[in-house]
């Protein structure tokens, strides 16, 4: 049980910073952001393992790889939602409407 809770808190602050880094305006909520830092985690174990600093392929890294990792998925997301937007694709460094 404590361990969720460190989880959850570890998630909150990676997360945060990662949103803080990465540009866009997309709002989200406080659970989102818990995800984000929680998969940035599991991101940067995955960068770490590429580079062969970790051991294992899919492992949860330290805050400064966590930021890292949320940092990259909040990009992938941000490039997701932007080329699938309901108003055609979109800028991935402006958002404005590739179309017109």
């Amino acid at each position: 049980m404590f361990s969720i809770i460190i989880w959850t808190i570890f998630g909150f602050i990676a997360g945060t910073l990662a949103k803080f880094i990465h540009p866009g305006d997309e709002p989200i909520g406080f659970i989102p952001t818990i995800f984000i830092g929680i998969l940035g985690s599991y991101i940067g174990g995955l960068i770490n393992w590429i580079f062969e600093l970790g051991k294992v392929s899919f492992e949860p890294s330290g805050i400064f790889m966590s930021i890292v990792g949320g940092v990259c998925f909040c990009a992938l997301w941000r490039f997701y939602k932007l080329k699938s937007s309901k108003d055609g694709p979109r800028s991935f460094i402006n958002g404005k409407n590739m179309n017109g």
